[in-house]
């Protein structure tokens, strides 16, 4: 390319990056006035067809608050940044090497480079959401205060991947988020403000109650709704500084358009946007106001987009006129199959060709004067600037995830209605099995103990598997929402069991009064009473220790494959088919683990204390004459007294296995 041509190509590309509007294909003309506060703007440029004005959903909010305030400017800057990440064998192996740049409030920041290079390590390690057991040297500061968790408060995080909640509107999912994220002491006007404005600036409006997911056929969301959902998601807060993973993946020319401009619109607000994209588009590429360039974790460029084809050029790196000059830079620092080690070389020779240039000097001048600001600025105004956020209370939390939860449950059939219909089923058939038969006699003995097993087996199996599935489906939202600073393990687990527990009242109280009136057990209200409220303590039992297997492995098919081996243990120690007293001595440590022994135990206690008049009739020789309620007791190694100490024994269970679910729950969100 002759040195006319790449002037002219350079001028190009400066034209196009100082106005954005005149290769857009969304035509956004004046960015300057591109305000997110005022929605006619963006919906009239980007969705024109479907909202032409600002009619607001709550309007009384909107006068007595009026406008909204404009973000508080960040200025991100990082020096001598080296990323590490620990291997298996306890090595560290380096994905970002040696760093420095900056970014400024009202610019929209570009991180590429070619798979590998090191850009959402990089931009983790900016938004200190970096994984367990990342290993970081170097200096991150925002607005002169050396960042930390206050990141999550200060600064918005747009994932590749969007994950939600399937079950919810967008509006509920939106309400749940603004009571989550948002500074406690925002009012509710404000925040049904600010989901109000989010709705009508993102074009959401429209599909506000439309589920997420949708189930049984029902209208979802598009990939277009979805990632702006997740942008507005992050906006709830207004942050002042934004990370975008991957914006435009999944979505077409045109989606990625309007959401691209949207960034850039935030940008204009005074927003600082950070985000990794792959190979865009020219037009996509007009609306960034900085381009960095990453390579084997070094930085092959920073500056505009002009100053890197100049800067390549200079290198003797030419590219053609029909090339996307984007798409030639990830060329050019892209691994080559089959000559890996001359394009390392390459690679190297342009990084450090880049660190000598006068634009890395200008860029290091720039971080050094914001690092020497921060030096010489009063700590007091720093810790302010770090404190500043009031998290919501564990206990508003815990409500509002009580609820979510609750919605999951009341709009999923499988958890809730279908269940329930199959316990009345299973009820009936079992207690007709034993309709009749719970008479005083040696016969009536084995039936009445058959019938008590029904009950204990039935509120233990089925919901013990039932919950097992529900973490590891789960767990990358948690995880998310988790390192994203909107509440704590324990808070997210206590609000799941609390969502659980009306279910786990319902379904054996329905299931053991069906089978004990049809099978006829002992009528009287201490004893019907006692049973009932015993099954229900089975029942929480048996979901805590699935929640547990369900919390400590990290799919449904392992949990499985230690678990039946489990339940065949606590089964056979149950008292049911073996005698407690003949089981050998080194494995009978199991029965204490048993809450179906305990049970067992319990139920049989209140069934047969007290009867004296079993009948018995003349029986073949050597076969047993039970002739009142401690004989029967006494045969299966049971003891009239222990009532209450088995009742305590299954509340004890019922907290340890939460316990442990509970740990094993934080152990591994420590791992991710």
């Amino acid at each position: 390319m002759s040195k006319g041509k790449s002037g002219d190509r350079a001028k190009s590309l400066r034209k196009v990056s100082r106005n954005p509007s005149t290769n857009n294909a969304s035509n956004v003309s004046s960015m300057e006035s591109y305000d997110l506060s005022t929605t006619d703007i963006v919906l009239e440029e980007a969705w024109p067809s479907r909202c032409y004005k600002f009619d607001p959903l709550h309007p009384e909010v909107e006068d007595i608050l009026g406008s909204s305030q404009s973000p508080r400017p960040c200025t991100l800057v990082w020096r001598d940044l080296s990323v590490h990440i620990k291997l298996k064998d306890g090595k560290l192996k380096r994905l970002v090497n040696n760093v420095s740049g900056i970014a400024k409030p009202g610019t929209l920041v570009a991180l590429m480079g070619a798979s590998g290079a090191g850009k959402t390590t990089l931009m983790t390690a900016l938004a200190h959401r970096s994984p367990v057991g990342t290993v970081m040297e170097g200096e991150i500061a925002m607005n002169g205060v050396a960042i930390g968790d206050f990141m999550h408060q200060e600064s918005g995080y747009m994932h590749q991947d969007e994950l939600f909640v399937e079950n919810l509107t967008v509006i509920e999912h939106l309400t749940i988020m603004a009571r989550l994220r948002m500074d406690r002491s925002t009012t509710s006007l404000m925040r049904k403000r600010r989901v109000n404005q989010l709705l009508r600036q993102l074009a959401l409006y429209g599909s506000r109650y439309t589920r997420i997911g949708g189930l049984d056929g029902r209208k979802t969301l598009s990939g277009g709704e979805r990632k702006r959902l997740a942008f507005a998601t992050e906006l709830l807060t207004d942050p002042g500084l934004l990370f975008c993973d991957e914006p435009t993946t999944g979505l077409d020319s045109s989606s990625a358009q309007k959401l691209m401009s949207l960034l850039r619109a935030s940008a204009v607000q005074g927003k600082t946007v950070i985000c990794t994209i792959h190979q865009p588009s020219s037009e996509l590429m007009a609306l960034f106001d900085k381009l960095v360039l990453l390579a084997e974790g070094r930085v092959a460029f920073a500056g505009n987009a002009s100053g890197a084809l100049n800067f390549f050029e200079s290198l003797g790196y030419h590219c053609p006129l029909t090339y996307n000059p984007t798409d030639y830079f990830i060329k050019v620092l892209s691994l080559t199959p089959g000559s890996e080690s001359a394009s390392r070389q390459a690679i190297k020779s342009i990084c450090d060709r880049f660190a000598v240039s006068d634009a890395a000097k200008e860029l290091d001048m720039e971080i050094h004067l914001e690092f020497h600001l921060r030096d010489n600025e009063d700590e007091t105004v720093k810790r302010d600037k770090a404190d500043s956020f009031k998290p919501p209370f564990f206990f508003i939390k815990m409500m509002w995830l009580v609820y979510r939860h609750a919605l999951i449950i009341i709009r999923d059939p499988r958890v809730q209605f279908i269940r329930i219909l199959q316990k009345l089923a299973i009820a009936l058939t079992a207690g007709l099995c034993f309709l009749g038969t719970a008479h005083l006699t040696q016969s009536g003995v084995q039936d009445v103990q058959g019938a008590l097993f029904i009950i204990i087996a039935e509120n233990t199996f089925s919901p013990m598997y039932s919950v097992l599935h529900m973490f590891p489906e789960e767990f990358p939202l948690f995880n998310r929402e988790l390192k994203a600073g909107l509440y704590s393990t324990p808070v997210y687990y206590t609000a799941r069991m609390i969502a659980l527990f009306p279910g786990l009242v319902v379904e054996p109280t329905l299931f053991t009064l069906v089978v004990y009136f049809i099978a006829g057990l002992r009528s009287t209200v201490y004893a019907c009473g006692l049973t009932l409220f015993l099954s229900i303590l089975v029942l929480n039992v048996a979901i805590a220790c699935g929640s547990f297997f369900s919390c400590a492995f990290g799919s449904m098919p392992v949990a499985i494959a230690y678990l039946v081996p489990f339940d065949y243990a606590l089964m056979m120690t149950s008292g049911l088919f073996v005698r407690l007293s003949s089981i050998p001595k080194y494995i009978s440590w199991i029965r204490h683990l048993s809450w179906l022994m305990y049970s067992n135990e319990a139920m049989s206690i209140l069934q047969w204390d007290g009867v004296q008049n079993i009948t018995c009739l003349e029986t073949s020789p050597g076969m047993p004459c039970l002739s009142n309620g401690m004989e029967v007791l006494n045969r299966y190694d049971f003891e009239s007294d222990r009532l209450w100490t088995d009742v305590t024994a299954l509340l004890v269970l019922y907290l340890a296995f939460h316990l442990l679910a509970l740990l094993a729950l934080r152990h591994r969100t420590r791992r991710k």
